[in-house]
């Protein structure tokens, strides 16, 4: 049984591996690689300032180039994809993973299979 409650005071979905209730189009990637990769997914909360952000975020595959201007946490859900920081670290995504980028990480992404991710922006 699906549920959501945006209007919460604890805004929540379930379940969010497989929630298929309205989504919005978050567009492309600001520095695309090779174009493909699309955006879309479910804000749960922002703050009036912008910050704290918390989601659902879906992640179609292709590659960009990212830089975070903020600390970032993501439980990913789904997916397979490949972080490859400046510096040379490699950073293998799969489902299950808790990962924090921290504020100015900066490296190439590239999805293989559709991303699916609960986050958290500070």
């Amino acid at each position: 049984m699906s549920e959501a409650k945006f209007d919460s005071s604890a805004p929540h979905l379930h379940p969010a591996r497989e929630w298929a209730g309205p989504m919005s189009d978050w567009g492309g990637h600001l520095e695309p690689i090779d174009g493909r990769s699309g955006n879309s997914g479910r804000l749960l909360w922002k703050g009036e300032d912008g910050t704290p952000e918390a989601g659902l975020w879906i992640c179609t595959p292709g590659s960009w180039r990212l830089t975070l201007p903020r600390d970032e946490m993501c439980h990913f859900l789904a997916g397979r994809a490949v972080y490859r920081r400046d510096d040379g670290e490699v950073i293998e995504i799969r489902p299950g993973m808790v990962v924090h980028f921290r504020e100015d990480w900066s490296g190439d992404v590239e999805v293989f299979e559709t991303l699916r991710s609960v986050y958290m922006l500070r």
